[in-house]
């Protein structure tokens, strides 16, 4: 396929300006246009989390593409699919929605900041979503690029449970790795909740200790490239990037800030 036609779909726990400005929701808000404006087709999926003014950002639900049911501990739990535009960018944003996973007000943790219990579970159904979405609007992505923790079960969705689906066969996963990892424990059945299809609790050893960096190393491990979008990731975990030979695109801050990375990250996406 010729370079320009590539096409990109990016996963992200957060989205300006659906929620605030932090590091992950301004790569997820500005990336996927620059990347889209270097003539690549972009899709872009977050969750819905319940802080999310439905009205003011004018998400609707598509009902062609709701009405899944997604079974996590052996409950049906219904997966919802809402859309919103961001005009000046001129791209649309998927975001993954269920009741009882993403309907209270906050994103990660309570008033009180007590990490959600049900965190791994919300994990699993936002990244079964996004597959299980993307599959039905029959989109194939050449890169599937992954931004922040919610995030990480993606590529070894991809590699061990999608890895046969004509839709996935050719995708390749870049992921970005932040200043993100959950300081709260995830429950330790984190790794049989997730096994579903062909992906078994045996294929993600690494949740042995369930946990924010045992999540990323999960992520790296089924991933084709890693991009360090912060100058203070975990040093356990760019450490085990480069135990696995990945290739790496290293942060630079002067890059970020004057939006040049675009081009590093355009160009890394044909290196993977």
């Amino acid at each position: 396929m010729a370079e320009n036609l590539k096409k990109v779909l990016f996963v992200s726990s957060e989205i300006y300006p659906y929620l605030p400005e932090s590091e992950i929701a301004k790569i997820g808000r500005y990336l996927p246009q620059g990347i889209q404006e270097r003539k690549r087709e972009i899709r872009a999926f977050m969750p819905r989390y319940g802080c999310i003014n439905e009205r003011k950002h004018q998400l609707h639900e598509v009902i062609r593409l709701s009405g899944m049911n997604i079974i996590i501990s052996d409950v049906d739990r219904p997966l919802i699919i809402r859309v919103a535009s961001i005009a000046a960018a001129r791209i649309q944003v998927y975001f993954i929605d269920n009741e009882d996973y993403f309907k209270r007000k906050a994103v990660y943790a309570d008033i009180a900041d007590n990490f959600f219990e049900d965190n791994d579970e919300r994990a699993i159904f936002f990244a079964r979503g996004v597959m299980e979405t993307v599959k039905k609007l029959r989109w194939a992505p050449d890169i599937i690029h992954c931004h922040g923790w919610f995030s990480h079960l993606v590529p070894a969705y991809l590699k061990k449970a999608y890895k046969d689906d004509p839709i996935f066969s050719g995708s390749k996963v870049v992921l970005s790795l932040y200043d993100d990892t959950p300081a709260g424990p995830f429950s330790k059945d984190f790794a049989a909740k997730a096994a579903f299809g062909g992906v078994s609790a045996e294929d993600l050893p690494i949740f042995g200790a369930p946990g924010g960096i045992n999540l990323a190393k999960t992520a790296a491990k089924y991933s084709d490239g890693i991009i360090l979008g912060s100058d203070s990731v975990p040093k356990e975990v760019v450490a085990y990037c480069k135990e696995q030979g990945l290739p790496i695109l290293k942060y630079d801050g002067a890059k970020m800030k004057d939006g040049s990375y675009m081009d590093e990250y355009n160009a890394f996406y044909d290196q993977v």
